[in-house]
């Protein structure tokens, strides 16, 4: 078996089929999130084929020399148990070797992940609520972040990631599907999210601000921008307590977690205003 299992680069028409798999385990992506991830490294995505057969999935995305992030981490059902996602693990891994590596893991796979290297820094945590009770239109300092200079946005998001990346917050912004809003005080940006139609509704990811009625306002601009009643989908840093108090204060659900987690010390990402995080995928 070990022979015909063959393990490489995803084509970019492959990366769909990572898409529609993370929506068979019910992670719900977005419609346009395979051209955007792909923008993130175009080698970044890898595929285990045993005769031929696509069986396995992984990303490991390399944003520099030191930074890395791993995702889509799916064997098809049918051929779990047989080693073949440990191979594309490894495969991942040694792909971003020498990096400080971050992923969002589902909660119970902590500890295989811990015998990785890798460290638990906070859960991340998927709330939901429906537009229409989220829509709100109340803030006189919006905008469309689209009218701002791309540099303008770029310097923003610049400290809240450990990496630049650039041709995917192009490629996230230009979405067919998807609506932004800033935050603009004294001419100074202070906040962004960006609004995206997904498998099931809508996530709002990411949600950035320097508060947390600068983070509602953002919210309550996008959502109403949904024309019918959808279900909104935020996923929150945990260790965010005014995240937290946020969405309890909207009366959102609480859906899953994940464990975020990483092979080095957790970068300084400004996770006090991050109220959404923009991907468990790729970070």
């Amino acid at each position: 078996m070990n022979k015909e299992y063959t393990i490489r680069t995803m084509t970019r028409d492959e990366v769909n089929l990572a898409i529609d798999w993370a929506a068979q385990e019910g992670w719900n992506p977005g419609l346009e999130d395979a051209h955007c991830y792909y923008q993130a490294d175009p080698h970044g995505f890898l595929i285990g084929l045993l005769n031929d057969e696509p069986v396995a999935v992984i990303s490991a995305v390399k944003y520099s020399s030191s930074f890395g992030f791993i995702g889509f981490y799916i064997v098809k059902p049918e051929y779990r148990g047989q080693g073949l996602g440990l191979k594309i693990w490894q495969a991942a891994m040694a792909r971003l070797e020498g990096c400080n590596i971050g992923l969002d893991g589902v909660v119970e796979q902590q500890e295989n992940y811990r015998k990785s290297g890798f460290a638990l820094a906070y859960a991340n945590r998927r709330y939901q609520g429906m537009s229409h009770m989220l829509a709100d239109q109340g803030s006189e300092h919006l905008v469309d972040l689209n009218t701002l200079p791309f540099e303008t946005i770029a310097q923003f998001l610049m400290p809240l990631f450990p990496a630049q990346r650039t041709e995917f917050w192009r490629a996230w912004l230009a979405q067919n599907n998807a609506l932004s809003v800033g935050v603009i005080i004294e001419g100074e940006l202070q906040g962004a999210g960006v609004i995206r139609q997904c498998r099931e509704g809508y996530k709002i990811a990411p949600l950035f601000a320097k508060n947390a009625s600068q983070a509602e306002a953002i919210m309550g601009a996008l959502s109403s921008k949904i024309t019918d009643e959808s279900a909104v989908f935020l996923d929150v840093p945990v260790c965010n307590s005014e995240a937290l108090t946020l969405v309890e204060k909207l009366n959102m659900t609480a859906v899953f977690d994940t464990a975020r987690m990483y092979t080095k010390e957790a970068p300084s990402i400004g996770v006090e205003e991050t109220f959404g995080v923009t991907s468990f995928e790729i970070g």
